[in-house]
């Protein structure tokens, strides 16, 4: 959870600056993520901004709405969340950001030759990038 936290802002993001329970961390996503937390994402697995758009299923101009308002609405924050919760997966995996960047912009043959970023914008995707991950963990997909 430290790695989701940290991904998302750090602790200041949470009430009380300390890191959240999974319950603290459900009701602030409700509520809505800061757009900072988005930033922060986007920065630490080097998406560019159309790729950070297509998994949050944002169109351009509301992502700019967002940025202005400064708050995720809590559908975007759900999805940013699990961005950042397979993104915490393929970092015990790989071991740094920037091996879990360049994976997750790899095509993958155990994915039918997708980019695993391509299909985290479904709670499908994100299962099947899981299974990947956890299939590389125990040494089982080359």
């Amino acid at each position: 959870m430290a790695y989701v936290v940290d991904a998302l802002g750090g602790t200041g993001v949470f009430r009380g600056g300390n890191e959240p329970t999974a319950d603290e961390l459900r009701d602030r996503i409700k509520q809505g993520l800061p757009y900072r937390s988005f930033e922060s994402v986007r920065a630490r697995l080097q998406l560019t901004l159309p790729e950070a758009s297509t998994v949050l299923r944002m169109p351009a101009r509301t992502l700019a709405r967002r940025k202005q308002a400064r708050r995720l609405d809590a559908d975007e924050s759900d999805r940013l969340y699990r961005l950042v919760r397979v993104a915490a997966h393929a970092m015990a995996v790989f071991g740094t950001e920037e091996k879990v960047a360049a994976w997750l912009r790899r095509p993958n043959r155990a994915l039918n030759g997708e980019m695993p970023v391509a299909l985290l914008d479904t709670d499908l995707g994100v299962r099947q990038v899981d299974d990947v991950l956890g299939r590389l963990e125990y040494g089982l997909v080359g």
